[in-house]
């Protein structure tokens, strides 16, 4: 599902005209980045909570010329699904 079909079913599912499922559906992007850049954790409960993991520094190699590289450390957005979410697929 791209972001133009999930539009259209947050539209239909909620009764919403597609303008007004787009703009909600942007302010929940736009709030949910804020908070993980803040460095928040956004937990719905029953869908599954966004957080920021800390990656360490590392070394890689690469498989081609077998060169060892210099990985710096990051941050990266993690998304762990909740009971409901699990449930619900199963």
């Amino acid at each position: 599902m791209n972001k133009t079909e999930l539009v259209a079913a947050i539209a239909e599912q909620a009764g919403l005209s597609k303008k007004d499922a787009e703009a909600g559906l942007k302010a929940f992007t736009d709030v949910v980045t804020k908070s993980l850049k803040k460095g928040d954790k956004v937990q719905l409960v029953g869908f599954g909570t966004f957080e920021v993991v800390k990656r360490a520094a590392r070394e890689v190699r690469n498989p081609q010329t077998g060169a060892t590289m210099k990985v710096k450390a990051s941050k990266a957005p993690k998304f762990k699904a909740g009971k409901g979410l699990k449930d619900a697929i199963n």
